[in-house]
């Protein structure tokens, strides 16, 4: 389960941010989204955002401190997938 989750997101990063070229199996689960591992903006951060509330329903305020934490990797994400998912 919580494989196939972190392949899912990695496509949903690939698809949502136009990654041509890109396969799920470059992007390292543990690597940093920004800066030095993916090389992400901010604009990128918004477009992931958004494509996490599609595919989610999760929700992400620019203001919350807890935010560049959970974009910091794609095992992040998905471990906030699985927090919300328990919640709901």
């Amino acid at each position: 389960m919580q494989q196939a989750l972190i392949e899912e997101i990695k496509q949903l990063i690939i698809d949502s941010l136009n990654l041509e070229g890109m396969t799920p199996a470059e992007i390292e689960t543990d690597a940093p989204l920004f800066g030095d591992g993916l090389g992400l903006d901010s604009i990128d951060a918004l477009e992931l955002g958004l494509a996490m509330k599609g595919r989610y329903g999760i929700v992400l305020s620019a203001d919350d401190e807890n935010t560049r934490r959970h974009f910091a990797s794609v095992a992040a994400l998905a471990a906030l997938v699985n927090a919300q998912q328990e919640r709901a």
